[in-house]
């Protein structure tokens, strides 16, 4: 139960500390004034979208009375503006699902502001490799937000996106994926059921329950392994794909985003050759 009201309570955190973070480099900023007292007898127009195609990388934050926008990035992505535009679009069709909810308003005003936060970090960075994620949330209404989880892996000096599917072009790979990953998400489950001190009599159901989201959410396809992150030794080689699953996809809300590394022995089989050279042996 701890863990659902930490969960619950992510969103508006995760807002707040991005809203602190943009005031301090300068940002892009759309900000919408209250409406005068006789507005409420008017149609809200819709806000126009901030689209910025090119330039440097700028944190956002938007106010208005029906939604807030949050979006932080990294410094130094514009040494690559490849990646930066990869990122930009991202947070763009983020904002636009937002501002597509917002439209359908009308002239109704939601219980609380529609929202959208997110926040990119560069986790790892290499001669080779450059990861970043972005995590966060868009919430449309309802109980909490939908999560917004991904994993960008930039090759340097190819100077394009490392997909899944570039990566591990052979189906038969992802079955052995697969199964690995599964086993190990079991097994997380199982854990959690014991620490949270579920009555013995329920924790072979909640197991199944677990299992069962599991089984669905690692099918042997590669967009269910979309999202990952290299795990490096001290030399900069792969030595394991942590991949990365958001609420939803493998458990329930309140399980939050879950992982599991699978190591390199596993995946070398599979890797398509132009690859094997990032990777230990």
């Amino acid at each position: 139960m701890g863990r659902l009201f930490a969960v619950n309570g992510m969103r508006g955190v995760l807002m707040l500390a991005l809203l602190a973070g943009c005031t301090q480099r300068a940002p892009t900023t759309a900000e919408t004034t209250e409406p005068a007292a006789d507005a409420t007898a008017q149609a809200m127009p819709a806000p126009e979208p901030v689209v910025v195609q090119s330039g440097p990388l700028e944190d956002v934050i938007e106010h208005a009375p029906a939604y807030m926008v949050g979006i932080s990035y990294p410094r130094g992505l514009d040494a690559y503006p490849e990646l930066a535009a990869l990122i930009r679009s991202y947070s763009q069709d983020a904002r636009a699902e937002l501002m597509e909810a917002v439209s359908g308003l009308g002239n109704d005003k939601p219980a609380a502001p529609y929202e959208l936060s997110l926040a990119f970090e560069t986790v790892l960075q290499t001669a080779d490799l450059i990861v970043v994620s972005a995590d966060g949330s868009r919430y449309t209404g309802g109980a909490h937000g939908e999560p917004l989880v991904a994993r960008f892996v930039w090759l340097v000096k190819e100077r394009k996106q490392l997909t899944a599917q570039a990566l591990i072009p052979d189906p038969a790979g992802w079955e052995k994926i697969a199964r690995e990953v599964a086993s190990q998400l079991h097994n997380a489950a199982a854990q959690r059921v014991e620490a949270d001190r579920v009555p013995v009599e329920e924790q072979a159901e909640q197991v199944a329950s677990a299992d069962r989201m599991i089984a669905e959410g690692t099918a042997a396809q590669v967009d269910n392994f979309a999202q990952f992150v290299p795990v490096l030794n001290p030399a900069g080689q792969i030595t394991a794909l942590r991949f990365v699953f958001p609420p939803y996809q493998v458990g329930p809300y309140s399980d939050g985003t879950q992982t599991a590394d699978v190591a390199a022995s596993t995946l070398l089989a599979w890797v398509a050759p132009e690859y094997v050279h990032l990777f230990a042996r």
